[in-house]
């Protein structure tokens, strides 16, 4: 066999490879939910054009069903994601996520020491997100937004960053009381405990830090740990938690507790 011939086996090797399964948290006729990686986006979008992979495309192969977007994760975000089967689930669904029918709870780590618990009531805006502009505030879009939020540990570590000598994060658990567009990323930027690896309004400072002492596992550090629903079709009661990510995981193991 030639060289050329290798080549070529091996690139067509490499297209048929097929993506890793999901996670699958709860499934029936009617809806699946999956534990989603950080990463992978929810369904293609015209920001990411180029981008073949996504849940929507893994779970249909997976299930070998159509499958309809409820709400959605941001793409680095892990954790429960919830999909229907038919448009009319699907509608029954998002409408208790645009109602606040539905109770979230995530995790995330954050910028320096944040209050032991707290709310942040702050309206947010609809951003202009156009490819290649500068990202703005669209006045007079702005709508309620409440995050509640319990401080769950501290961390100090004897790194630099920036004019600071250790590098100090909150790991805490988060309840948005509605799901506007980046509501968490957004409202720990405004009380200036912006989420570590959050590339859109994070701090330039700990994300090149976390990346150096993080390489294998930097990520945004934000995950949908649990969410309650009722079902669509039965009205009973769901409760799905998704488990940390590996990469959130080892990152949490590497820091210790300190004490303030």
């Amino acid at each position: 066999m030639s060289l050329s011939d290798v080549a070529i086996n091996s690139i067509f090797t490499h297209s048929i490879v097929e993506e890793e399964p999901l996670s699958i948290l709860f499934q029936d006729e009617h809806i699946v939910a999956v534990n989603k990686p950080s990463g992978l986006l929810v369904h293609r979008t015209n920001l990411a054009k180029e981008e073949e992979d996504a849940v929507v495309q893994r779970l249909r192969d997976q299930t070998g069903k159509w499958v309809f977007p409820v709400h959605r994760l941001d793409r680095g975000t892990s954790g429960v994601l919830v999909m229907a089967f038919t448009p009319e689930m699907a509608r029954r669904l998002s409408a208790q996520f645009s109602t606040s029918s539905t109770q979230k709870t995530y995790h995330c780590l954050v910028r320096g020491f944040c209050d032991q618990m707290g709310v942040i009531d702050y309206p947010l805006a609809k951003l202009n997100e156009q490819k290649g502009r500068s990202r703005f505030k669209i006045e007079g879009t702005e709508k309620d937004a409440e995050t509640h939020f319990t401080r769950l540990r501290c961390y100090e570590l004897p790194i630099p960053v920036s004019r600071y000598d250790a590098m100090r994060l909150s790991w805490i658990e988060v309840t948005p009381k509605q799901g506007r567009k980046h509501q968490i990323r957004r409202h720990f930027k405004h009380l200036l405990h912006p989420l570590v690896g959050d590339s859109c309004y994070g701090c330039r400072h700990i994300n090149k830090v976390t990346k150096e002492i993080w390489p294998e596992d930097f990520r945004l550090m934000l995950h949908a740990s649990s969410l309650q629903f009722s079902h669509p079709m039965t009205d009973q009661v769901i409760t799905l938690k998704a488990e940390l990510s590996n990469e959130i995981v080892n990152v949490l193991n590497r820091l210790s507790p300190y004490q303030i």
